[in-house]
């Protein structure tokens, strides 16, 4: 019994090594989507987009190509850029990044998608697929209630003044009042 049960724990430490070896001669791809919005003048807003797409793995992965094919055209205008690229080759460890420009004037909630990557591993023929992180709603065009600014403004810009009048004040404030102990220790000594 203790023989099977050696050659049983044997054979899955070999299974466990060989798979982690066969991960580790792959590409890991791993991809990040950020967007931003500015508001312009004319009553639209610019979204900006950035994917920046990570090879973790420890060999190099070919033909990357990604594409981001969730703006409407008949919300978003292209200003700059293209919502897909491609790479001949990303190296392990390495990153690439793809940024575009669009422009809305139309009001509302905006649901993206992910943006999805292809690339190909050395070893086999078919080509592999991932996927982007997702991006938050977009509040195209919003009521936005004012930011607090004007008081960060204030608050970094006479912060460090205002700290040091402060310990300054509490400083004079704790020499100029007596403790409590010392003056009871005063009432004592007169009794």
């Amino acid at each position: 019994m203790k023989t099977s049960t050696g050659v049983i724990a044997v054979v899955a430490i070999l299974l466990f090594i060989s798979s982690a070896l066969a991960v580790s001669e792959t590409p890991f791809i791993l991809a990040h989507k950020k967007v931003s919005l500015t508001g312009l003048k004319s009553g639209s807003e610019r979204v900006s987009v950035s994917i920046d797409i990570y090879n973790r793995g420890f060999v190099d992965a070919y033909d990357v190509s990604v594409s981001d094919s969730s703006w409407a055209s008949h919300v978003f205008d292209y200003v700059s850029g293209n919502t897909s690229n491609s790479w001949e080759r990303l190296d392990a460890g390495s990153v690439v990044s793809h940024s575009f420009e669009l422009e809305s004037k139309v009001k509302g909630m905006f649901y993206g998608a992910h943006a999805v990557i292809t690339f190909r591993i050395a070893t086999k023929t078919a080509l592999q697929e991932a996927y982007s992180t997702p991006i938050l709603p977009l509040d195209i065009l919003a009521d936005r209630v004012p930011d607090k600014k004007f008081a960060l403004r204030l608050l970094t810009k006479y912060g460090s003044q205002l700290s040091v009048i402060t310990i300054v004040v509490l400083f004079a404030h704790l020499i100029a009042t007596p403790s409590k102990s010392k003056a009871t220790k005063g009432r004592k000594r007169q009794h």
